[in-house]
């Protein structure tokens, strides 16, 4: 909560125990749910797929990227 407050997306209700979303949170709130709804959930069904889609081939070579990184660097990937 101590971060939401510094950030101001929360205020606290004065005498009270309880918070209030800011404008700038609600704005913040709906953003992100716009972009999990119409991108995240969107890409991680093309992952899903059983034909091939672009992401799932950027998706293969990002990790391919990633494996190889941790195997010059001698970490257990």
């Amino acid at each position: 909560m101590c971060r939401l407050r510094e950030h101001g997306l929360i205020h606290r209700v004065p005498r009270t125990h309880r918070y209030r979303v800011t404008d700038t949170g609600l704005r913040h709130a709906m953003f992100l749910t716009r972009v999990h709804d119409r991108m995240l959930q969107t890409g991680l069904a093309e992952l899903a797929e059983p034909n091939p889609a672009p992401l799932r081939k950027a998706a293969r070579i990002y990790q391919t990227a990633i494996d190889e990184l941790a195997q010059r660097a001698g970490i257990a990937a």
